[in-house]
Order: structure tokens, then sequence, then C-alpha cells
């Protein structure tokens, strides 16, 4: 009798032991120690897309960050005044973050389409700075 109670006691800490360390497991998003950043360039053109204006860093544009395979975006933030974003407190996996330019072409009904950047975290403490993102304006 003892021995079968030993044997349950046994079989639980081990199931319990199991879930435990299988639902550890973490999947991209917040919480973490890793860094996100880079900055957004814009090319300004006016109206009719004719004319190259100017460039530069664009301030104040809402930049997007998607946690590894989810459908929609996960959080936003706008760029500061000199164009950069920093997404901060990710854990270990892959993301994609864009930003939103203006349709020179006319293909999208909506005037814009998004400019994407990717990026993979793969260990703790890790600061990725991507590739500036450039976008256009009018």
């Amino acid at each position: 009798m003892t021995k079968r109670i030993f044997i349950s006691i046994a079989s639980v800490a081990l199931f319990s032991s199991m879930m435990i360390l299988f639902s550890c497991k973490k999947d991209a998003g917040s919480g973490g120690q890793a860094t996100i950043r880079g900055k957004v360039y814009a090319n300004y053109y006016n109206y009719t897309f004719t004319t190259l204006l100017g460039g530069g860093y664009a301030p104040e544009r809402d930049i997007y960050i998607i946690y590894g395979n989810s459908y929609s975006y996960s959080d936003r933030l706008r760029t500061n005044y000199d164009g950069s974003y920093e997404f901060k407190y990710l854990r270990k996996g892959t993301y994609q973050i864009y930003v939103y330019s203006s349709d020179s072409t006319g293909i999208y009904l909506s005037g814009t389409y998004p400019v994407t950047a990717s990026a993979e975290i793969t260990k703790n403490n890790q600061v990725i700075t991507l590739p500036d993102i450039v976008i256009c304006s009018n």
C-alpha cells in the first residue's frame, strides 16, 4: 500500500514538473530585456510626387511592432523629434517593424502602404539597431 502511495506521489510530482517546465517557454513579446531601435527617414515630395522637395528624419510618425506570428500589431509608438524609435523590454523571438509611407504609385486605394523591417532577438540584453526605414511623404 505504501509503495502505491509513493508511486502516485512520484507520478504527480513528475507530471507537475513537466507542466511547469513546458509552460515556461515564452514567445516573442514584451517582458524581456532586449531592445530594437532605429530611425525613420522621409523623402518629401510635392502633391503629385513629381518633384522631390527634400528629405530628413521623420518626427512624430506612428511606428508599429508585431511580436512573432501575430496577425495584427502588438505595440505602437511615435518617432522622436529626430525620427528615432525604440522598442524596449522584448524577449527572444522574431519581430516585424513597420511604418506607413505615402503611395506615389497610385496602386493602394488607401494612399499608403507599410514599409517593413525584420529583427530577431537571440539573447537577453541584446540591442538591435535596424537600418533606416525610408518612406515617402507629400
